[in-house]
């Protein structure tokens, strides 16, 4: 395990549109910030900036909302256009409460109103606009990765990160919501501890605990820093996309 990290902002990166190309806005804030990728450097970057590339809006003002919207709607209190649009995009609502839909997204996300955002979205046409997910993170962070590799090559890991809120836990937390050229979990059953005992359960979020660190920069309001190098990490397990860390249902001791 590494004894030192670093954690490195890249600022300069515009208001991003739908269409533009992510890889060479990556190059040109790394070039602006004089950083010449290595081996082993993981770039984070913000969903939000992914799916505004890969046009992921909505406009509220089209959608036409069902019985079944109308109804989570009247019992949240949100706009049953927008809770048409959640129903849309998820494979369940978890829970809901006056102004809260805990809902598992179609990926397997379970977070609030399936990932569906306001803020930093500015308004298209005087139409009032969304952000949704990207339709598949993983697939997004590899072709990403595909072009720096291809424009430095250096093996460079990509992750995309969201902000998650936690069962039993107050604040949100950056996580990984789609990862490649890296082990997104790495299992540690087998392996000794100090004594030399085997370790039965441990498995750690790898590429979730390198989305938190990269938060302490990204930021989560103005602060407009949507991609973080993170450098000085190693791991030798092999790589596993992000989906590799929905747990399975048959392991969801609380579904």
């Amino acid at each position: 395990m590494p004894n030192r990290v670093e954690i490195i902002g890249l600022p300069g990166v515009p208001m991003v549109q739908p269409g533009d190309d992510l890889a060479a806005l990556a190059i040109s804030a790394l070039v602006d910030a004089a950083i010449a990728p290595v081996a082993g450097d993981v770039l984070v970057v913000a969903q939000k900036i992914v799916s505004k590339a890969e046009d992921r809006f909505a406009d509220i003002g089209s959608v036409i909302p069902s019985p079944r919207a109308e109804k989570l709607a009247a019992d949240t209190g949100k706009d049953a256009r927008f809770c048409e649009l959640v129903l849309s995009e998820s494979k369940r609502i978890v829970r809901h409460r006056p102004n809260l839909i805990i809902a598992e997204h179609q990926l397997g996300f379970v977070m609030a109103n399936a990932g569906i955002d306001h803020s930093n979205v500015a308004p298209g046409d005087g139409h009032s606009r969304v952000l949704l997910l990207p339709i598949d993170p993983d697939a997004s962070a590899r072709a990403l990765r595909e072009e720096l590799v291809a424009s430095y090559g250096v093996p460079i890991a990509v992750i995309i990160s969201d902000s998650f809120g936690r069962p039993w836990r107050r604040g949100t937390v950056g996580v990984a919501i789609g990862s490649a050229g890296l082990p997104s979990i790495i299992d540690w059953r087998g392996h000794p501890d100090l004594f030399g005992r085997a370790l039965e359960v441990t498995e750690t979020g790898f590429a979730d605990e390198i989305a938190a660190a990269a938060s302490l920069v990204m930021g989560q309001a103005a602060e407009a820093m949507p991609m973080v190098l993170v450098r000085g990490l190693h791991w030798t397990a092999p790589e596993a996309d992000a989906g590799a860390l929905v747990r399975p249902q048959e392991h969801d001791l609380f579904r």
